[in-house]
């Protein structure tokens, strides 16, 4: 799910896709500590969809 906001918000332009990473992170989402394997957490996965719909993304 992170990495679908920061793809759809980057639209394929590394600098964009570097400055959303820094977003998430500076909002309490580690980027590099979840991928896809990681089990679902419900707070983070809350975290997530509204940081995406502040962004503009849906998720």
């Amino acid at each position: 799910m992170i990495e679908t906001v920061i793809a759809q918000k980057a639209k394929g332009n590394a600098v964009i896709a570097n400055s959303i990473r820094t977003k998430l992170y500076l909002k309490g989402v580690a980027v590099d500590k979840f991928t896809a394997a990681s089990p679902d957490d419900p707070a983070v996965m809350q975290k997530v969809r509204e940081i995406a719909k502040e962004f503009g993304v849906i998720v």
